[in-house]
């Protein structure tokens, strides 16, 4: 296996999560397609939906889209997205962005492992961990 694609599904946000991720996390959309620029019939209202966005950090690849319309998204805790850290700083910075609108279930804290740890889940239901192994 060459590399690991996280890819989101939404249900209309996934253009204003995206967009949040890049800022939180200094990245950049690379690619944004919608539903309405497919050569296939699509409702008015789907249209400015996202059929596909890519968003880069550094090595970090996200990719998302919102589900296809009559197909409910089901939410769930199967996922998370580990960010380990080279520094404190850089880790307290990224945690506090993508900590507007979360519910935080672990404050960054001091391990017995070793590293200053952190879990929140985003204010669109993505479970993210933070880590810091600390200089021995």
């Amino acid at each position: 296996m060459k590399q690991l694609n996280v890819y989101f599904t939404f249900d209309g946000t996934a253009e204003k999560a995206m967009n949040f991720y890049a800022a939180c996390l200094g990245g950049s959309i690379e690619q944004i397609q919608y539903f309405g620029d497919a050569p296939v019939e699509t409702d008015e209202g789907h249209k400015n939906r996202v059929m596909h966005a890519t968003m880069r950090a550094g090595d970090i690849l996200l990719m998302a889209s919102d589900q296809n319309p009559g197909h409910p998204v089901m939410g769930g805790n199967q996922v998370s997205l580990s960010l380990n850290f080279d520094n404190e700083a850089e880790q307290l910075e990224t945690f506090n962005k993508l900590s507007e609108g979360a519910t935080i279930t672990m404050a960054l804290e001091d391990t017995f492992w070793g590293a200053r740890f952190g879990m929140l889940t985003d204010q669109f239901g993505i479970h993210w961990m933070f880590n810091w192994d600390k200089p021995q």
